[in-house]
């Protein structure tokens, strides 16, 4: 019997779908609020998901928060399991998404060149 190999990549956008409700309802965080998940990985076993997320305020927090969400995760887990018709919730570990950010910046840059081409002409 062949696996479905989609299965990880459905189950980890399950699994985002519904910690983004979860998040900010269930969490007493003040960041609760701030925080937009940005993706979801889980592993070829389903035993284990990487979230990854993104702050309105910035990268400032970001340490701050995802050591409350990873401390807050056996809560998400154990909550998901209600949500979910999973046999099991994989391990949650949350990871800051710094690729918002990055691309906000290479935007600015970009724009600064461009303003600085216009300058010179």
């Amino acid at each position: 019997m062949q696996k479905d190999s989609n299965r990880p990549r459905r189950v980890a956008e399950l699994i985002r779908r519904e910690l983004a409700m979860l998040i900010p309802r269930e969490l007493d965080d003040p960041h609760a609020h701030q925080i937009t998940l940005t993706g979801a990985e889980v592993s070829r076993d389903l035993s284990s998901a990487r979230i990854y997320f993104s702050l309105l305020s910035g990268a400032v927090q970001a340490k701050q928060t995802a050591k409350s969400l990873n401390r807050a995760a056996g809560f998400l887990r154990h909550a998901l399991m209600d949500r979910v018709s999973l046999r099991s919730v994989p391990a949650l570990r949350f990871y800051f998404d710094e690729s918002v950010e990055r691309g906000a910046r290479i935007d600015s840059l970009i724009d600064r060149a461009l303003a600085e081409d216009k300058q010179h002409k």
